[in-house]
């Protein structure tokens, strides 16, 4: 027998195979690193001339995007502590729908400037307290930065929203801000509801069609299906909607039976009672007032036939979150199984027709008069990751209503607003006596990330329009952003771009926490991996 060492300290405590990182050029440092490649990725994708991402998933599918939160989604980040910012990310677009990429890019500059911190010899719980100061401070200054009169908006009207919206939608897709902030206003002003803070995201859907260009793009009060209808009816105006969950057929049985048949008469007779049956059904569902019939499953060849005869109009609906989407456009009630409907229980739609557009026929189901439930915009374009990333625009203008509903303050866009943050910050930390001062130092110089990266995805000389922006805000415009078209420095009032108060805040507050988090670990201490395949998590998710 060999002699085998033993083996001793941490190794002895834990299993064979895990992995123990500790100190800080293993662990702090390490951590901070896999954050600064994560936030390098998002960081070229910020603001309106920001790069495009081409993203395969592990399932081949393409992505071609400068949305932040698509980006880290879709690239599975192993490292833990980039996990974390992936984590702060989610939360923000989960919030708000908007400012992912400047929660990620935020947090991995804070993270730089931290290493350089370490490496001058602070500890990290120094930095910590100072970054925690400095966040606490940036709020504050935030708050004083907000535009006089605008807590109060009136959320329908439609230069009010879209002033509001277009910085959000001209990150994603800028030189067609114009067109997409316009449809979007649009849209979310007729489904907002009373009181506006209920505004539900869901109820702006998208259809994207394949063909035609952005100029084609529309608006439909109601639902866009994207299938034909079963019957040869294709059109009906002012009808009354019946809708059955369980589909449109002869239903088995639950009991099995036997029928013993005697004479042909008797067997004609038994195929004419299922007939007959079928016929009293639709005949029920025709007399309620009923014009069209929505199912959502199979329909039978003789139900079909018999509704084509009673001029039914029938559409298939097999999803199911969608047969309630259209529940709530028409006010409808599903029923579970074909029976005569109560006439309380049937909707209304004002116009159910199919159109052919760009060679898909969809179902375009209209609802004007009967309140403003369900609002769809039609975007079409040339390939399919056109229309995808229209639809993250539409998505995040979408959202960012939803986010004025509640809180409608506005503070100066291109980044205007960080430039004085971080001058104010840099005054505030030379106040400050201790170590926390150069944290709070480096918590300031870490805004100055916004307009740099802004100016070089542009391809502006980044020096000088930070220097020029300083200047400026420092003799007390501080308004002045940057002009990206024309590269100078300009008074964004004037041009009126805006962010919401409330992206920002979260932004920030997100970053701060999340670079907090992985300066306050100090060891890494990692099993050995669990045998066997690895398992993807469940896809029960509706991709709507």
């Amino acid at each position: 027998m060999g002699f085998s060492m033993q083996p001793y300290g941490i190794q002895s405590m834990l299993k064979e195979g895990h992995k123990h990182l500790s100190g800080l050029d293993e662990a702090v440092l390490k951590n901070i690193d896999a954050c600064k490649q994560l936030s390098t990725i998002t960081r070229t994708s910020l603001g309106p001339n920001g790069m495009n991402k081409m993203v395969i998933n592990h399932l081949d599918k393409l992505f071609v995007t400068n949305d932040a939160a698509t980006i880290v989604n879709e690239l599975e980040v192993q490292h833990p502590a980039a996990k974390i910012l992936v984590l702060a990310g989610k939360a923000q677009q989960e919030e708000i729908g908007d400012g992912a990429n400047l929660t990620i890019s935020f947090a991995g500059e804070l993270l730089q400037n931290a290493e350089e911190l370490i490496r001058m010899g602070l500890h990290p719980s120094e930095i910590i307290s100072g970054y925690s100061k400095g966040i606490n401070k940036a709020i504050e200054i935030l708050d004083e930065l907000v535009e006089k009169d605008s807590e109060t908006m009136d959320v329908r009207s439609k230069e009010q929203v879209i002033s509001r919206m277009k910085a959000a939608v001209a990150s994603k897709q800028f030189g067609l801000e114009d067109i997409l902030s316009n449809l979007i206003a649009d849209a979310c002003i007729q489904v907002c509801p009373k009181n506006p803070a209920n505004f539900n995201v869901d109820n702006v859907r998208v259809a994207k069609l394949v063909g035609g260009g952005l100029h084609d793009c529309k608006i439909v009060r109601g639902m866009v299906l994207k299938s034909d209808t079963v019957g040869t009816i294709k059109r009906v105006e002012k009808a009354k909607v019946a809708v059955f969950a369980g589909g449109v057929d002869t239903s088995a049985t639950e009991t099995k039976g036997t029928v013993l048949i005697h004479s042909a008469n008797q067997l004609e007779n038994y195929a004419k009672t299922e007939e007959a049956k079928v016929e009293e059904l639709i005949k029920a569902v025709a007399d309620s007032g009923a014009k069209v019939i929505v199912s959502g499953a199979a329909v039978g060849e003789m139900a079909l036939h018999f509704c084509e005869r009673y001029k039914l109009m029938v559409l298939k609906i097999s999803s199911k979150f969608e047969l309630r989407r259209f529940c709530r456009t028409t006010g409808a009630i599903a029923h579970l199984k074909l029976s005569q409907p109560n006439p309380d229980d049937l909707g209304y739609v004002d116009s159910i027709s199919v159109e052919e557009i760009g060679g898909a026929r969809v179902t375009i189901v209209k609802n004007e008069e009967g309140g403003n439930s369900v609002c769809t915009v039609v975007l079409r374009g040339s390939t399919d990751s056109i229309l995808d990333d229209l639809e993250r625009a539409v998505d995040d203008g979408v959202n960012t209503y939803k986010a004025m509903c509640r809180d409608s303050r506005i503070i100066p866009g291109a980044a205007a607003t960080e430039i004085e943050l971080a001058r104010r910050l840099k005054e505030f930390s030379f106040k400050e006596t201790g170590l926390d001062q150069y944290a709070i130092a480096k918590f300031a110089e870490s805004f100055e990330m916004v307009p740099k990266t802004l100016a070089e995805n542009a391809g502006l000389n980044a020096m000088e329009i930070i220097s020029s922006l300083y200047a400026e805000h420092a003799s007390g415009n501080t308004k002045v952003g940057i002009d990206l078209d024309e590269g100078v420095c300009k008074d964004m009032s004037a041009m009126s771009i805006w962010d919401l108060y409330v992206t920002k805040f979260f932004a920030l507050k997100y970053a701060a926490d999340a670079a907090c988090t992985v300066l306050r670990v100090d060891q890494i201490i990692m099993a050995k991996p669990a045998g066997g395949p690895k398992r993807d998590p469940p896809a029960g998710v509706d991709e709507d």
